[in-house]
């Protein structure tokens, strides 16, 4: 059966965050991200490919599912949301889980504040997947997690890590670990001592961390600059501080 003209207006118009928010959906459009996700067996509502794909679906990946319409090829391009359309796209729903109480108090936590780069909420969901963070907590201003842009630079970590919104203000203001802020002139991040349990805070790439959230800062950090680089990125730097997390847990 062909997709109706309100079936189009509807796919197509989850590109737009407002409408996400309305109908509580969002999308992932592409074989490669909407594979990973499959693979890691996302529970999506919709899927919509076509033959191609469900003729040979990616490694992994049980296809066709109950939830699959095969639409042909003019289809897939009206409810594309790129401008060379993919033989795949998927319609999930938008679920926001609470952050539940104490949750900063054990594990690895890795906190954005600001940070409105979708590129770079992504690969921090991927750095937080590397790393086997026990959580990703986001500030209300962070960018749309539902948006194919993040999405897309996790990398298929979406799926596997645990994130969660929440006011920043308010979820450290109880947390019993050390809450680590990330700055131009903290301690020595090679200079920490082992830490089971941390929250790590990335502020945003101009405004850094902000006030709010700097209050609740119990040791501020920093990655040593050997050259005249002015800042590194997010992303960069919350990786180089899991991965002396990591190491100075091993000792």
């Amino acid at each position: 059966m062909p997709l109706t003209k309100a079936e189009i207006a509807r796919l197509r118009s989850l590109q737009e965050k407002k409408h996400r928010e309305s109908l509580e959906l969002f999308v992932v459009e592409g074989e490669k991200v909407a594979g990973e996700l499959l693979a890691a067996n996302f529970p999506f509502v919709e899927i919509y490919a076509t033959a191609d794909w469900l003729e040979s679906p990616p490694s992994g990946v049980r296809a066709p599912r109950p939830q699959t319409r095969e639409i042909s090829a003019a289809e897939m391009a009206k409810i594309s949301h790129y401008p060379t359309p993919s033989s795949v796209l998927a319609v999930g729903k938008i679920e926001r889980r609470p952050l539940p109480p104490g949750a900063l108090d054990r594990g690895l936590s890795l906190v954005l504040d600001g940070i409105q780069d979708p590129g770079n909420v992504g690969t921090l969901l991927r750095i937080a997947d590397w790393f086997a963070c026990d959580r990703v907590v986001l500030s209300p201003d962070c960018a749309d997690l539902f948006s194919q842009k993040v999405i897309n630079a996790s990398m298929g970590s979406f799926a596997r890590v645990p994130v969660y919104t929440a006011s920043l203000p308010e979820v450290l203001a109880t947390a019993t670990a050390p809450v680590l802020g990330c700055v131009l002139n903290g301690d020595d991040v090679h200079a920490l001592a082992p830490l089971r349990d941390a929250v790590v805070v990335i502020g945003s790439e101009g405004q850094g961390i902000s006030a709010t959230v700097a209050a609740h800062v119990t040791r501020r950090i920093t990655i040593p600059c050997y050259g005249r680089a002015e800042s590194l990125n997010a992303a960069v730097a919350a990786a180089v501080v899991c991965d002396n997390l990591r190491r100075q847990g091993k000792r």
